[in-house]
């Protein structure tokens, strides 16, 4: 059995009632777009079940329209300044249709570590977007979770594979259109649930 990385440093805070700052940098799915309830709502609802003991905040640095390359200018003023015991990155589907190669990607991704990793403790954790309904758009879109994976493995880091979830939900009889708005790429509030459930994987 694959032995995940986990965030073993934020995991203890966690079950022992240190106060714990958990920042999320991402797009619009971090964001929570046009719902009343984001995946980082579910999260802390999840949380707060799981660690009972658990002092915590959750900051939200999504950004709707975000790529990789725009959270890599924002990550001192937006998330490094909040000194976050752990860093949640989340982007993809704009970079993959705003014409960034997956090298660009890759390069944006890759600096977020590096430079979070020479300026604080933080722990990173990378995640993947959601999976998509049609099949060319999702295989261009898994080039660029391919290289989280990759980045991931480099620098041992923890990957939270959200799209290969959903996909497992869809192979179990959920259908793919009623867990998005009708962009086909948004997720309604089941869907952000899906994604909180994913991380929670990883903080077992």
């Amino acid at each position: 059995m694959e032995q995940k990385i986990k965030p073993v440093n934020t995991i203890k805070k966690l079950l022992s009632g240190i106060p714990v700052v958990i920042a999320a940098l991402g797009d619009s799915l971090t964001y929570g777009w046009m719902v009343n309830k984001g995946y980082l709502d579910f999260l802390g609802e999840m949380i707060d079940e799981r660690f009972p003991d658990a002092r915590f905040s959750l900051i939200n640095c999504g950004r709707p329209a975000g790529t990789a390359l725009d959270g890599l200018h924002r990550l001192q003023r937006d998330v490094l300044c909040c000194n976050p015991d752990c860093i949640f990155v989340q982007f993809g589907l704009n970079d993959a249709f705003s014409g960034c190669t997956p090298e660009e990607f890759r390069n944006s991704i890759e600096q977020i570590i590096k430079k979070t990793g020479k300026n604080t403790g933080s722990e990173i954790v990378l995640v993947t977007s959601v999976s998509l309904g049609n099949r060319r758009d999702n295989t261009l879109v898994e080039r660029y979770y391919d290289q989280l994976e990759e980045l991931a493995n480099l620098h041992r880091l923890p990957l939270v594979k959200v799209h290969m979830y959903w996909k497992d939900r869809i192979s179990e009889g959920i259908r793919f259109g009623d867990l998005v708005q009708a962009d086909q790429v948004h997720p309604v509030s089941h869907g952000y649930r899906f994604m909180a459930e994913a991380v929670m994987e990883l903080l077992r």
